[in-house]
């Protein structure tokens, strides 16, 4: 066909559209009326929420399972098999001790003492069967006998009768803090190391002066590692403490540990925890439906085809549910998406985006709850 032939109506269109552009309405534009806002909305509904108070510590040995090791006698450490923080297992050697001349002079008195009381009580036995001697002399004797095989028995428990004595530990465990040195001479029951048993830890943390009074024993605790495995646990507030730590200027609480904990993690291991306090009803609203400007947080509701702002408190702000209390009509739907086009008492006109017909805020993208709007006090831009 030749271009003269065209009509020059469809002429006047080709150019029309070609110095202009043509442009398609879509469809959401077409639906929403001139002068109203298209916003996408959610209902309310009263959730039951809890008031949580943070705390920072970490895992330590069981103050009612952690024990010190040391030894009756002095000695010279001749050999140290562990390091603080290795872990051990049940009758594993920990360290070897050479006991002090004293203790194995003591050792050999001991058991002179005792060679000696068994001579004196064959004499006596053998006095006595020809009555040259009493039986308060033979009862004595024997009582000599008796105090001498005690006396070498609780040098040999000393350690005073072997020429090394090594220490192992007591049970499955960790070594938490080892105080000697090799060729260190320790004193009779000085400490030689701290050992702490497996499946024993607490969690030792420090919370806020001011929130002391609203912790009870008893309250559950949600415990999580600050690294590696994000994995959490449910524990128990043991003790809060009633006296403010010098160097951290907090108060101390110790929380029991389940099981599954201790087995996983380790002594030292920096934890943070959520100490569930009170529990409490709210409306639960999408976080993205809460914002805040000089005068608090506020949402805006859709009441007869209109905006209504609503100034709420914002009580549970973590999670994408949040938690606000304020005086909202539960028959009316909270704006969710296009709450920053928004003045109170402005027209709007609500979009479902679900085929279900639901006017949620699932698409709604991740703002935190309470952020401050742009613009003027009062006005979401």
């Amino acid at each position: 066909m030749n271009r003269s032939d065209l009509p020059r109506a469809a002429w006047v269109l080709v150019l029309s559209c070609l110095l202009f552009g043509c442009h398609q309405p879509d469809e959401d534009e077409a639906a929403v009326p001139a002068g109203q806002v298209a916003v996408t909305t959610a209902s309310v509904r009263q959730q039951l929420f809890h008031d949580t108070v943070e705390a920072w510590g970490s895992a330590v040995g069981d103050p009612q399972h952690a024990r010190s090791i040391s030894l009756a006698h002095a000695g010279q450490v001749t050999a140290l098999e562990v390091t603080a923080g290795q872990t051990v297992t049940r009758g594993q050697p920990l360290l070897t001790i050479t006991p002090d001349p004293a203790a194995h002079s003591a050792f050999q008195q001991a058991q002179s003492a005792l060679t000696a009381a068994q001579g004196e009580l064959k004499r006596t036995e053998q006095l006595a069967a020809q009555r040259l001697a009493t039986q308060s002399q033979l009862a004595t004797a024997r009582k000599a006998l008796a105090d001498a095989q005690s006396a070498l028995d609780a040098q040999r428990a000393m350690g005073g009768g072997a020429a090394t004595e090594t220490v192992s530990a007591p049970a499955d465990g960790v070594v938490t803090l080892l105080q000697v040195s090799l060729g260190e001479r320790v004193a009779a029951n000085a400490p030689l190391l701290s050992f702490t048993p497996a499946h024993a830890l607490v969690g030792l943390f420090g919370v806020q002066p001011q929130d002391g009074a609203l912790l009870r024993p008893g309250m559950a605790v949600q415990v999580r590692p600050v690294y590696g495995s994000k994995e959490t646990f449910v524990g128990k507030l043991r003790m809060v403490g009633q006296s403010i730590d010098a160097q951290t200027h907090l108060l101390t609480a110790q929380v029991e540990l389940p099981a599954a904990a201790s087995a996983s993690l380790i002594a030292g291991a920096p934890l943070d925890a959520q100490i569930r306090t009170d529990d409490f009803k709210a409306w639960a609203v999408p976080r993205n439906a809460v914002l805040q400007d000089e005068h608090g947080d506020y949402l805006f509701q859709v009441e007869q085809g209109h905006a209504k702002r609503v100034d709420v408190t914002l009580r549970s702000p973590d999670g994408v549910t949040v938690g606000v209390e304020g005086p909202l009509d539960p028959q009316a739907r909270v704006i969710v998406l296009g709450v920053y086009e928004l003045d109170d008492g402005a027209a709007v006109s609500e979009q479902s985006n679900h085929p279900s017909g639901d006017k949620t805020a699932s698409t709604t993208p991740a703002v935190p709850a309470g952020t401050p709007p742009t613009g003027k006090p009062g006005q979401a831009q």
